[in-house]
């Protein structure tokens, strides 16, 4: 019989280490940070250490990796959130979508914003490769810039206020602090007050239009 990263690996390396990164953060959430060893996972996924040692170099690029494959995982969600022509629902689409994959995902959220593997600290190069997860956003903030729907602005500060936002109720949710009975409400309520306050038609600072 075919141990699982056998069976991966016959349908090509991508699935092999797709397998492996699956296994190991099955591990971290399941047993905890001291479950996170080389041959721990190799033992779980039926392949030697050496196998592992060769993907991904040593236990700290084995963490690198899972924190770059949750980035990768929430980019491809965002890319694939269907482009509408009103800009403003594709922006509340793409925050709806960031709010789903992590409570679909939430193994990989932790390993990529709470710290889920003690030491771990994303090098220089995984922080620029985890940017481009919001790219999509910053493109879909710009659209609504564009079409007068927000005021001029720059795009990329005004997603990032947009994160912040949609991150601390996600947050909330998956800490328990959110019920299911009430955390999409206030989700929606959250982000459509925050990007009240981008609208074109929004009140200044002395209470008349901003534009």
């Amino acid at each position: 019989m075919n141990t699982i990263y056998q069976a991966a690996l016959q349908r090509g390396q991508e699935s092999a280490r797709a397998a492996v990164l699956d296994c190991a953060i099955g591990l971290l959430i399941a047993d905890g940070p001291a479950a996170l060893t080389m041959r721990r996972v190799a033992a779980e996924i039926g392949a030697s250490t050496k196998v592992l040692y060769t993907m991904f170099g040593a236990k700290e690029g084995l963490a690198d990796a899972l924190y770059r494959e949750g980035f990768a995982r929430l980019r491809r969600t965002q890319e694939q959130t269907r482009l509408t022509d009103d800009p403003l629902t594709h922006l509340n689409d793409l925050g709806a979508a960031y709010r789903q994959h992590a409570l679909a995902e939430p193994a990989y959220y932790r390993v990529m914003f709470e710290q889920a593997i003690p030491g771990y600290r994303p090098s220089a190069e995984s922080l620029a490769s985890a940017e481009t997860a919001f790219e999509t956003s910053v493109a879909a903030v710009g659209a609504c810039i564009t079409a007068g729907v927000f005021r001029p602005g720059d795009p990329y500060e005004i997603s990032k206020l947009l994160w912040a936002a949609a991150h601390g109720a996600v947050s909330l949710e998956l800490a328990g602090h959110f019920p299911p009975d009430t955390a999409d409400r206030r989700f929606t309520a959250l982000m459509a007050a925050v990007g009240r306050a981008f609208l074109a038609d929004a009140p200044g600072p002395d209470g008349g239009p901003t534009a």
